[in-house]
């Protein structure tokens, strides 16, 4: 960073440091929140956008080739008049870390100039062009794109360290995209009586990247399709140099056809297994001796002085009103050895006693015994290790609620599910973005312990907060000889990190 930026940086921080401390404000009358003398006025010369950090991301796309990778893959077109297929699957991404959340808020972006000239295009696919784009793909074309943003994906993740590639952790699930719609063809009521899709996500724990996004018919189960998408998976990230790969997927993942087949490639699994009827005999057959107590870790760690508890207000309703309430008294693990019908081979089952109170208002009216299965080939861990690895698992929900919500790309807005499916993997490319350059940011150097908090914090960043530090920046933008300047006008406490991001992507990847 140049020490002229680094001034300003500096000073600007001490500047907004000096107004929010509350022991130097200066005495006042009235409200804080005033109405100066506002005039309004348009600038002839001077343009600039709101999206300042798009200009980091299209830098990290060329340092990547992705446009590039992306235009070898994916042939939809028979004739670039003028756009090729990167233009539009990045306009898609764009769109989406813009603040975007349907094809439609395109056109706002497609006539803002200083837009265009910061991304140095005449101009840009309009909505209607983006979703017959959409509507272009099969099957086939899909998973070429697929593909190609895989081969970027690789890229990145040959910059890391070697202790990254010590476990690639695999998880999938499904989840319910609803539509209001009703001639989106591929629809269909799922269980849960909602009309839509029922998309696949096979994401690396590890990162919170998704790997595989498939749609389906609403009416398929979570683990349609699944095992030949781990498959994939594995290959990907064995070519990515992982030295072990684990799989993970509750109950609806089990998967056991494919069991032995895994466990004789090395790979490691550790699948939730429903609690039926030959599982609950087993278990409640075991000695008393078999089951441990399973002790879980605190929520949290109190650092200053324990504080008094707030009063429980959902709790005391239920009660008073005389609700149906379950409470967990304890839990016991104990684990024994099973042969799924479809294997060849026995597997360790670690089973979970859940002690649960049945209350009603004041009364107690019976204990109730629930038990939960995890089938596994890992023989090291411990019993209590695979239960909580297993619930780890729980993190992918937070992926995909930032696909659903942040990302908004299951919002399913063409017309066939080729075409949503399209969709939802060039709106997932947002959020690979995100991942991509919180993974590409350098962290050796004197401050190399700051930076690598720095790195794991934009990597658990949610969507929205990732946005508004790195991409939503006020930028004037100058067209001075063969370069465009991306002037900043604000500052918060990430423009450091996103400046740094900029000088490293101007350096050629580590092969």
């Amino acid at each position: 960073m140049k020490k002229r930026i680094a001034k300003i940086i500096g000073k600007r921080k001490k500047n907004i440091a000096r107004r929010i401390d509350r022991n130097t404000y200066p005495a006042h009358d009235g409200p804080v929140l005033k109405t100066p003398n506002i005039q309004y006025d348009l600038s002839e010369r001077d343009r600039g956008i709101a999206y300042g950090g798009i200009g980091v991301v299209q830098r990290m796309v060329k340092q990547l080739q992705l446009d590039r990778i992306i235009n070898q893959n994916v042939r939809v077109f028979k004739i670039h008049n003028p756009y090729y297929e990167s233009d539009h699957v990045l306009n898609i991404a764009y769109n989406i870390l813009c603040q975007g959340e349907c094809l439609e808020d395109i056109e706002r972006l497609r006539n803002d100039e200083a837009y265009l000239d910061a991304l140095g295009a005449v101009r840009i696919p309009d909505p209607t062009t983006a979703g017959d784009f959409c509507r272009r793909f099969d099957t086939d074309q899909i998973h070429r794109l697929q593909k190609a943003l895989n081969q970027a994906r690789v890229k990145v993740w040959k910059q890391q360290d070697p202790s990254f590639f010590k476990q690639a952790i695999i998880d999938g699930d499904g989840t319910i995209a609803p539509t209001t719609g009703q001639c989106k063809q591929g629809m269909d009521i799922s269980y849960k009586g909602l009309w839509g899709y029922h998309p696949l996500v096979v994401s690396l724990a590890n990162t919170q990247e998704p790997l595989f996004v498939v749609n389906r018919s609403g009416n398929r189960t979570s683990s349609s399709g699944a095992a030949a998408y781990f498959n994939q998976a594995a290959a990907l990230c064995r070519q990515a140099g992982f030295e072990s790969i684990r799989f993970r997927g509750d109950t609806d993942f089990s998967q056991t056809a494919s069991l032995d087949e895994w466990d004789d490639r090395k790979i490691v699994f550790n699948f939730g297994l429903a609690a039926m009827p030959n599982l609950v005999e087993i278990a409640e057959t075991l000695p008393e001796t078999a089951w441990e107590p399973l002790e879980r870790k605190p929520r949290y760690t109190v650092k200053t002085r324990t504080r008094e508890k707030p009063v429980n207000v959902k709790a005391r309703i239920i009660k008073a009103r005389k609700f149906k309430n379950l409470q967990l008294q304890g839990e016991h693990v104990a684990e024994f050895d099973y042969r799924p019908t479809l294997c060849k081979k026995s597997y360790r089952m670690v089973a979970v006693r859940k002690n649960i109170s049945v209350e009603k208002g004041e009364e107690v009216l019976f204990d109730e015994i629930r038990y939960f299965f995890y089938i596994t080939n890992d023989r090291r861990m411990s019993k209590a290790e695979i239960v909580f690895d297993a619930n780890q698992r729980c993190h992918q929900e937070n992926l995909l609620d930032q696909l659903k919500h942040g990302v908004h790309s299951m919002r399913m807005p063409v017309n066939t599910l080729e075409s949503n499916w399209a969709y939802m993997v060039m709106a997932s490319l947002a959020w690979s973005l995100k991942s991509w350059l919180g993974l590409l940011l350098p962290t050796s150097g004197r401050w190399a312990a700051r930076r690598l908090q720095e790195k794991v914090d934009v990597m658990r960043m949610e969507f929205k907060s990732f946005c508004h530090y790195f991409v939503h920046l006020p930028c004037r933008i100058i067209q001075a000889g063969r370069r465009v300047v991306y002037r900043i006008l604000g500052w918060n406490q990430y423009l450091p990190v996103l400046l740094r991001a900029f000088e490293s992507f101007r350096r050629p990847l580590r092969c």
